[in-house]
C-alpha cells in the first residue's frame, strides 16, 4: 500500500492538471457530457484506491482530504467512492479519537457518530439533487444503487449504537438489494441472539468474499459459535484450516485468536496458550475492518487470563489432596500471581479504552472480538456494585430480548459472590424457564446457568438437587467441568482384566467416585492382545444413554495414561477413536 501511494498521488495530480475542463463538467446534456465521463471513472477509481492505501495503513487524515477534493470536483455521479459515505466511514472508524488527534472529528464518541450519520445525510441529498440532471443520461432508479451504499453504512452506525429498530429497517434494505454483506448481517444476527441466522449468513458470506486477503470476520465469528454450541473442536479444525489456507496475509492473528480461544473451550489449554503466544507475536494488519489495534491486544490478554484461571482449577481437579502437595500449592501461588498481573495490565488498558462501556462491558456489541463468557472471567473479579450497576441497566434499557438472560445471569452470578445463593438461585430458575433458550446454539448459556444452580443448590445445602444440576452440567458441556468449581460425581464400573495401579490413579482425581449411584457411569473395559493393553472406554447416565461416547485407548503404561483418559472422560482435546472399539465398547457396555 505505501508504494501504490505515490504514484497513485502523481495520477491525481496529472489528471486534475490536464483534464480539469473535463472534471468540472456538470450537464444534462448526455453528448456533453459523455467526452467528461471517462474522466469522471478515471478520477473516482485513482480516488478509490488511494483512499484505500491511505484506509489500510492507518493514515486517515490523508483519506479525509481525498474524500474532500473529490467534493471540490462536485461529480453529477459518484462511480466507484461517494466522498461522503468515505468521510462518514473514516469518522467511525476513528470514533474513539479526538480533535487534537485528528482535526476532522470531533471530541467524543457520541459527536463522532453524529457527525458520521450527518455525512451519510449529507451523500442522500447530494444523491436527490442529482437525480434532476441525470435524469436524461442514467438509466432510470440508477440512483437506488447510492442508496445502497448509504443504507450499508446507516446499518453499521445503528448496529453499533444497538438502536436495533433502525438497524432493523436499513439490513431489510439491504437484504433485498444484491449488495448486501452476509458478514455485517451475520454479525447483527449474532448480536441479537439470532445464533442460528447467524450461522446460515456467515456461510453466505464464506462464498461472498472467497479470496480476500484480509481478515475475514465470518470464519472468525463462526467459531465463537461453534464455542456456544458445545463444538469448540470443530472451531478448532475450521480455524486450523484458515490458517493453513492463508499463511501470514492479514487474518493470520486473528485466526490464531481464534484458534486459542477453541482450544481453551476444548480443554487444550497448551495449544491455546502457544497459539495466544503467536498471535501476540504477529504484527497484524488491521484492513477493511473496524476492529483494531485495541481490541487485538484485550483479545489475546482475555484468552491468557482466562488459561490462567483455568489452570489454577485444574490443578485441583488433578489432585483431590491439592491443598497438602507443596508442588501443587507453588503452582498455585505462581499462577495467581501472573493472574493478578495481567488483570492489572488488563484494567489499565480498559482505562484507556473510551468504549469500554459500549464494547466491553455492553455484552454483545458489534465491535466485540470476545465472548460473554471470556468477559465473566475478568467481571467476577472485580466491583460487584459496579458491575451490577452495569446489567441492571442494560436489563431495563436493552432492545434485544434473546439477549437479557445474559444480563440475568451475570446479575444471578453477582449475587452469588455476594452470598445471595438463595436469590441468585431464584432468578437462574427463572432464566431456565425462558422459552428464548436455543438448546442447539446456546449450550455454553445453558451449562453456565446449571453450574451457577448446583453451586447455589449445593451451599443451601440441597444436596440432591445440587447433584442433578451438576450431572446437566456435565451432559450439556463435559469440556467446562474439569475448569470449574464443581466437584462432579461419577461411578466406575470396571470389565475385564483390572489395572489396578491405574484406577489407583484415575481415583486422585478431584471426582466424587461411587457416592451417588444415579451418577453418570464410567465404564472400562480392558483388554489384553499380547504385550498391549487397551481399554475401552465410554460414559452412560442413569438412562442408559451416552454422555461420553464409546472410544479406545492403547495404555503406554506410564504416568500419562490416567491425564489422557480422563481427558477423554470430558471430550476433551483432539481424540482420534477407532470405529471398530467402538462398536466393541457399544456392545461391552
Amino acid at each position: 500500500y505505501k508504494n501504490a501511494i505515490e504514484p497513485l498521488k502523481k495520477a491525481l495530480q496529472l489528471i486534475e492538471k490536464d483534464y480539469k475542463k473535463q472534471l468540472k463538467t456538470r450537464t444534462s446534456d448526455l453528448f456533453e457530457y459523455y467526452p467528461a465521463y471517462k474522466f469522471h471513472i478515471d478520477y473516482s477509481l485513482i480516488a478509490s484506491a488511494l483512499i484505500d492505501c491511505y484506509n489500510n495503513i492507518e493514515q486517515p487524515e490523508e483519506t479525509f482530504q481525498i474524500a474532500r477534493k473529490m467534493l471540490k470536483w462536485n461529480f453529477q455521479k459518484n462511480f466507484y467512492v461517494d466522498p461522503y459515505v468515505s468521510m462518514s466511514w473514516i469518522v467511525h472508524r476513528n470514533r474513539f479519537y479526538k480533535t487534537k488527534d485528528y482535526v476532522f472529528l470531533k471530541n467524543s464518541i457520541a459527536e463522532n457518530e453524529q457527525l458520521a450519520n450527518r455525512y451519510l445525510d449529507s451523500s442522500v441529498l447530494k444523491t436527490n439533487k442529482d437525480r434532476k440532471i441525470n435524469a436524461e443520461i442514467f438509466q432510470p432508479n440508477y440512483y437506488l444503487n447510492d442508496y445502497q451504499r448509504v443504507y450499508h453504512y446507516r446499518a453499521i452506525l445503528y448496529s453499533y449504537a444497538l438502536n436495533i429498530d433502525s438497524a432493523d429497517k436499513y439490513y431489510q434494505l439491504l437484504m433485498e438489494s444484491p449488495y448486501a454483506s452476509f458478514n455485517n448481517f451475520g454479525t447483527y444476527n449474532g448480536i441479537k441472539g439470532q445464533f442460528k441466522d447467524a450461522e446460515l449468513n456467515y456461510q453466505k458470506a464464506s462464498r461472498q468474499d472467497e479470496g480476500d486477503k484480509r481478515l475475514l470476520e465470518w470464519a472468525y465469528y463462526s467459531s465463537i459459535l461453534d464455542i456456544y454450541k458445545g463444538k469448540p473442536d470443530v472451531g478448532v479444525e475450521n480455524m486450523e484450516n484458515m490458517i493453513q489456507s492463508v499463511g501470514s496475509t492479514p487474518g493470520f492473528g486473528w485466526y490464531n485468536i481464534a484458534l486459542a480461544r477453541a482450544e481453551s473451550y476444548d480443554g487444550d489449554l497448551e495449544n491455546s496458550e502457544r497459539h495466544a503466544l503467536k498471535a501476540e507475536a504477529f504484527k497484524e494488519v488491521h484492513i477493511g475492518t473496524t476492529l483494531g489495534q485495541s481490541h487485538y491486544d484485550f483479545s489475546v490478554n482475555l484468552i491468557h487470563l482466562v488459561n490462567i484461571s483455568k489452570q489454577m482449577q485444574l490443578i485441583k481437579f488433578n489432585n483431590k489432596g491439592w491443598w497438602y502437595n507443596i508442588k501443587d500449592l507453588f503452582q498455585l501461588t505462581k499462577l495467581y500471581f501472573r493472574k493478578t498481573t495481567l488483570e492489572y495490565l488488563i484494567v489499565n488498558q480498559l482505562a484507556n479504552n473510551p468504549e469500554r462501556d459500549k464494547v466491553i462491558y455492553t455484552l454483545f456489541s458489534t465491535e466485540s472480538t470476545v465472548t460473554w463468557d471470556e468477559s465473566w472471567y475478568l467481571i467476577e473479579n472485580f466491583s460487584s456494585s459496579y458491575f451490577k450497576k452495569i446489567f441492571q441497566k442494560q436489563l431495563m434499557t436493552d432492545e434485544r430480548p434473546h439477549i437479557k438472560k445474559y444480563f440475568q445471569l451475570n446479575l444471578a452470578r453477582l449475587e452469588m459472590k455476594k452470598g445471595n445463593y438463595d436469590k441468585a438461585k431464584t432468578m437462574i430458575e427463572e432464566i431456565l424457564e425462558n422459552d428464548m433458550i436455543d438448546g442447539v446454539y446456546e449450550k455454553l448459556f445453558l451449562a453456565r446457568c446449571y453450574e451457577a444452580l448446583s453451586r447455589c443448590e449445593l451451599k443451601l445445602k440441597n444436596k440432591n438437587l445440587s447433584f442433578h444440576m451438576e450431572e446437566l452440567f456435565y451432559e450439556t458441556y463435559p469440556q467446562l467441568v474439569p475448569f470449574s468449581k464443581t466437584r462432579i460425581a461419577l461411578n466406575l464400573n470396571v470389565v475385564g482384566v483390572e489395572n489396578k495401579e491405574l484406577i489407583r490413579k484415575l481415583k486422585r482425581y478431584n471426582i466424587q467416585w461411587d457416592q451417588e449411584p444415579n451418577a453418570p457411569t464410567v465404564i472400562l473395559d480392558f483388554k489384553v492382545e499380547g504385550k498391549k493393553t487397551k481399554v475401552l472406554y465410554s460414559v452412560v447416565n442413569d438412562a442408559g444413554d451416552f454422555v461420553i461416547d464409546p472410544g479406545e485407548y492403547v495404555l503406554n503404561n506410564d504416568k500419562n495414561d490416567s491425564a489422557e483418559l480422563m481427558k477423554r472422560f470430558f471430550n476433551i482435546g483432539k481424540i482420534n477413536q477407532n470405529t471398530n472399539s467402538a462398536e466393541e465398547a457399544t456392545e461391552a457396555h
